[in-house]
C-alpha cells in the first residue's frame, strides 16, 4: 500500500499520476444478493379471556381487526440479505485486530489506535525491505513463505518490498505529506496513522524480482502481480485494492497490495466474483475519512 510508504528512490509514484490510467477503466461491477424466501406470516395472538363478571360489564361489540399478510415483495425488502461471508462454517471478528477478517478502512480505524501484533516475525522469504518493513505477524508470515516457494516454483520471482509500520512510522509518513501537499492530497495518497492494514500485520506489499514498475500503475503487467492475482487466494491473500474500485475501498489500484483473509474467504471471494473485502463482509463502502 504505497499510500502510507515512500517512494523508491528515483521514482515519484503520485496518485494523480492514476488520472490517465483511471480513464480507460470500466465502472464498478454491480453485486445483486439473492433475498431469501419471506417467512410465513404469524397470525396476531388472542386476547386473554376476561375475569370480570359478565353482570358487571357490559360488553360492546367492536369490528373484528384482521391483521393482513404482509406480500412476499414487501417481505424481502424489509428482511436483510445475509452477507456472503456469512455462509462460511467458520466466523471471525470483523474488529479485533488479531483477526484475519479485521477490516481497516477510512471509516473504520483500529482500536487501539497505536495496536502492535504481539507476534510479529520475519518471514523466510526474499526482500528488499529492512527493519520493522521486514515483519508480518505470524500467521501471514507462514502463508507468504508458502505462496512465494510457489511462484518460484512456477519461475516467478516475488519480494517483499513493504510489511508492518508502526503507528510511530505512520506518523512521521503522514505528517511528511501533509508538509508536501497538504492535508486533502494527503489523505489521497498516505493512510492517516491508526487506519492502515499494514500496522496489523496481516497485509505486505510486494514488488517483482527484476524491480520493474515498483509501486506504479504498470507493476500489474509484471510477473509477480499477475501470478499473485490469479493464484494468492489459494494461501489466503486477496488483492486487497482491485481496480476501479477506489469508491468502496478509498484507495486506487494497488496491484502490489496484499492482504491475508485466509483460505477459505479468500477462495470463496474468487469463485463468487466478489472484488472487495468491503462488499465480500458486508460492511459499507468507505471512499473518504468522515
Amino acid at each position: 500500500m504505497c499510500q502510507d510508504c515512500s517512494p523508491a528512490s528515483g521514482q515519484t509514484p503520485s496518485r494523480r499520476s492514476f488520472t490517465r490510467f483511471l480513464a480507460a477503466g470500466a465502472g464498478l461491477t454491480v453485486l445483486t444478493a439473492c433475498t431469501p424466501e419471506a417467512p410465513n406470516a404469524v397470525p396476531p395472538s388472542s386476547a386473554p379471556a376476561s375475569t370480570s363478571s359478565p353482570a358487571a360489564v357490559t360488553a360492546t361489540p367492536t369490528p373484528e381487526i384482521t391483521t393482513a399478510a404482509p406480500t412476499t415483495e414487501a417481505a424481502a425488502q424489509a428482511a436483510p440479505s445475509p452477507t456472503p461471508s456469512a455462509a462460511l462454517p467458520r466466523q471471525f471478528s470483523l474488529t479485533d485486530p488479531a483477526s484475519p477478517w479485521l477490516i481497516v478502512n477510512k471509516h473504520r480505524p483500529l482500536v487501539p489506535a497505536d495496536y502492535v501484533p504481539a507476534d510479529l516475525v520475519r518471514p523466510s522469504i526474499a526482500m528488499t525491505a529492512s527493519g520493522e518493513a521486514s515483519l508480518l505477524n505470524s500467521t501471514t508470515a507462514a502463508a507468504a513463505e508458502a505462496m512465494f516457494a510457489a511462484a518460484a516454483q512456477d519461475g516467478v520471482t516475488m519480494v517483499l518490498a513493504s510489511g508492518y509500520r508502526s503507528y510511530t512510522t505512520q506518523v512521521a509518513t503522514y505528517n511528511g505529506y501533509v508538509a508536501a501537499r497538504g492535508q486533502a492530497d494527503a489523505d489521497t495518497a498516505s493512510a492517516r496513522p491508526g487506519y492502515s492494514e499494514h500496522q496489523t500485520g496481516w497485509a505486505f506489499d510486494i514488488a517483482d524480482g527484476n524491480g520493474a514498475c515498483g509501486f506504479q500503475p504498470c507493476f500489474a503487467d509484471q510477473p509477480s502481480a499477475v501470478w499473485a492475482k490469479a493464484n494468492g487466494h489459494r494461501f489466503g491473500f486477496v488483492v486487497r485494492y482491485p481496480w476501479m474500485f477506489h469508491p468502496i475501498t478509498g484507495y486506487y489500484y494497488e496491484p502490489w497490495h496484499l492482504r491475508f483473509i485466509g483460505v477459505e474467504a479468500a477462495t470463496d471471494m474468487v469463485n463468487r466474483g466478489i472484488n472487495t473485502v468491503e462488499e465480500y463482509f458486508g460492511v459499507e463502502p468507505a471512499p473518504a475519512y468522515p
